[in-house]
């Protein structure tokens, strides 16, 4: 699950996936984040959008991974698939 972040490339958003671990050394909780490419077919998702992606095999040189699902801020789901 993240947040899209671009939604400019024809059938392709841009995901963000936040992770939360505690430093090794340090012991404080720090926020790391990882850019996906996902397929988006009728390119229904919109930046800000909370998406499920899944991976699959590869599409194009950047992109292993599909949209599943978009999830509004309320919990809910809109079928993306």
């Amino acid at each position: 699950m993240g947040e899209v972040v671009s939604n400019k490339m024809t059938k392709t958003i841009v995901v963000r996936v936040e992770r939360r671990f505690r430093h090794p050394k340090f012991k404080k909780v720090v926020t790391s984040s990882t850019k996906f490419y996902a397929h988006d077919e009728k390119s229904q998702a919109k930046v800000g959008d909370l998406v499920r992606i899944q991976e699959t095999r590869p599409l194009s040189k950047t992109k292993n991974w599909r949209l599943v699902e978009i999830l509004n801020a309320d919990g809910s789901v809109r079928a993306a698939a």
